[in-house]
């Protein structure tokens, strides 16, 4: 438990000016095989029908499986960077939160394929969404 927190301080800490921090999204748990982060659903995750985006159910979900790849891998030599997503919308969402669970389809050595489900409250299903994540080495800035 102490490492998945101290896990979280590190990428939160690089959050900052990033869809991640301007959408709210917080992580709720960080294991290899279960990651599961929450999003408030406003103004900032609206489309102009005052409905969650679409987009915003994708960047939530892209940000589950990604950080899925990460807790899988060496961070001092790889990425984790996203390669494909589709995503299923299958009930609106005007307020409250959404969560999203990514569970592992594939864990390769250079790519990883989740399954994400993103629910409400009361654990009605909002969207379902498989991202596959290549791992790359890592690019330094």
């Amino acid at each position: 438990m102490e490492d998945e927190w101290a896990f979280a301080e590190q990428i939160r800490s690089r959050n900052k000016h990033t869809l991640i921090n301007e959408l709210d999204i917080e992580y709720l748990e960080l294991t290899p095989d279960r990651v599961v982060m929450n999003m408030p659903v406003g103004p900032k995750t609206w489309q102009p029908a005052g409905i969650l985006h679409g987009g915003a159910s994708v960047a939530l979900a892209e940000t589950a499986a990604t950080i899925a790849t990460a807790i899988n891998i060496d961070p001092n030599q790889f990425q984790p960077v996203g390669m494909e997503i589709n995503a299923n919308h299958i009930r609106s969402k005007m307020d409250g939160v959404v969560t999203a669970i990514a569970i592992p389809f594939h864990k390769g050595r250079t790519t990883m394929v989740w399954d994400i489900k993103i629910t409400d409250e009361d654990e009605k299903l909002i969207c379902i969404s498989r991202c596959t994540i290549a791992v790359i080495r890592k690019i330094e800035r």
